[in-house]
């Protein structure tokens, strides 16, 4: 499991490197972070699509992916431990159903101080799926699920602060 970095002065792996970040480097750790948190998420749908989802192909907007970790990014900015304290559940929910899709411990070696749960929501076919070509509608038909454009996040505090 890759650790993924957090936007503190921290030490942390990634790609089995360690690497020391002062506070100016933030910036650029944010987008480090941003497109590891991306690729996390990518791969959790990719083990989802056939375990989880029964499906051949799972779309989704090109934007999507890269908003949702804003957001964790966003959400994790002010907890005790940052993105490490972060375990973020995948649900996906349908008309009929919402179950969990995925797991994502953001670093398995810190305790999780907050959970976020996403919950992606079904597009509906004559959504987005009516500007694809049609040479990609074919590829499209049967065992496909699409992903709405929309998504909510909801963050669980494990801890209580005391006022000072």
């Amino acid at each position: 499991m890759e650790v993924l970095p957090c936007p503190v002065s921290v030490t942390f792996t990634l790609n089995n490197k360690k690497s020391y970040l002062m506070r100016e480097e933030s910036e650029d750790l944010d987008s480090t972070a941003c497109q590891a948190l991306t690729r996390r998420l990518e791969e959790e749908l990719r083990a989802a699509k056939s375990a989880q989802l029964a499906c051949g192909e799972v779309l989704l907007p090109a934007d999507l992916l890269p908003r949702i970790a804003t957001d964790v990014l966003r959400l994790a900015e002010y907890e005790p431990c940052g993105l490490r304290g972060c375990t973020l559940f995948i649900n996906f929910e349908t008309e009929q159903e919402c179950r969990r899709i995925g797991t994502i411990k953001c670093d398995p070696n810190t305790v999780s101080t907050f959970e976020l749960y996403l919950t992606l929501k079904q597009g509906s076919r004559n959504s987005w799926h009516s500007m694809l070509p049609q040479f990609l509608k074919n590829f499209t038909k049967g065992g496909t699920i699409m992903i709405s454009r929309g998504f909510t996040l909801d963050k669980k505090k494990l801890y209580r602060s005391f006022p000072e």
